[in-house]
């Protein structure tokens, strides 16, 4: 069943009562908040000695997109898409529920712009946004199962949104998509090193996100889906270094200070919600 999101999302995705941009004013370039803690500044610069220590310990392949038939847990996701979906709609793209990331997560600022990539968080890095599960039951009970959960949030794409390359935080972690809403106006697709791939309605995608990779919206419609982060099947020592990877970035300014922006939007709400 084809359904029209459009009606029941805010266009500019602002927090409430922000002033609508002038359309015609020349938007400047995309960067992330300047003056990041060390720590964030150091990790990036490690991360790819950390990444290839990880990578030889691999219990599956690292290739950019993986056979999804390898995560048996998949089965299930695809088997529960429509309840999935119907929470995001009834949930995550009503109103202002769903912030931006560039709103939330100053490290996301150099590839989003306010508006055009927002996401719903169930958790992020362990960190459970507890009033989100409980608006979403169905998608909560489907993302309890999985082994090794990291994240769950949906991920919700404006209509002609192009997010730039850019790759994730760290190889111990891989990517699931449950395709939930994709429009068929036109070409919603995803580049993961040098493949190109399309979401399906119902479908799952498993992939690598320290691969490089860009995503395009060239609908008019929104694309939604369930995006869960989980931990890559590893062997010592790639084990264990991953684990200690995932207790720092989880200790982080990147993940506290997102998860503290979630919890002051989710009041913000609620309080221009009466």
């Amino acid at each position: 069943m084809r359904t029209n999101t459009e009606s029941i999302m805010r266009p500019h995705g602002h927090p409430p009562g922000a002033a609508m941009p002038r359309h015609d004013a020349v938007e400047p370039p995309l960067r992330a908040e300047r003056g990041r803690p060390l720590a964030i500044r150091i990790g990036k610069r490690l991360r790819g000695v950390l990444d290839r220590l990880i990578a030889a310990s691999s219990l599956v392949p690292n290739d950019p997109v993986l056979d999804v038939r390898d995560f048996a847990w998949t089965a299930p996701l695809r088997e529960n898409w429509r309840a999935i979906r119907d929470e995001a709609l009834g949930v995550a793209l009503q109103g202002d529920a769903a912030p931006s990331l560039a709103t939330i997560s100053p490290d996301h600022r150099a590839i989003a712009r306010v508006g055009q990539w927002k996401s719903f968080f169930l958790s992020g890095y362990g960190c459970a946004i507890d009033e989100n599960i409980a608006r979403c039951p169905a998608t909560a009970a489907a993302v309890a199962r999985i082994p090794g959960i990291n994240t769950a949030l949906f991920s919700i794409l404006a209509p002609g949104t192009h997010i730039p390359d850019h790759r994730g935080v760290t190889k111990g972690l891989l990517t699931c998509h449950l395709g939930l809403i994709v429009p068929r106006d036109g070409d919603v697709r995803m580049r993961i090193g040098d493949r190109i791939v399309r979401w399906a309605e119902g479908e799952t995608l498993v992939f690598d996100d320290t691969y490089n990779h860009e995503v395009w919206n060239d609908t008019s419609g929104t694309r939604v889906v369930l995006l869960i982060q989980f931990a890559r099947p590893l062997r010592r020592p790639g084990r264990i270094v991953a684990d200690l990877v995932l207790r720092l970035i989880r200790r982080s300014a990147f993940v506290q200070e997102t998860r503290d922006n979630i919890l002051s939007w989710n009041e913000t709400i609620k309080k221009t919600s009466f």
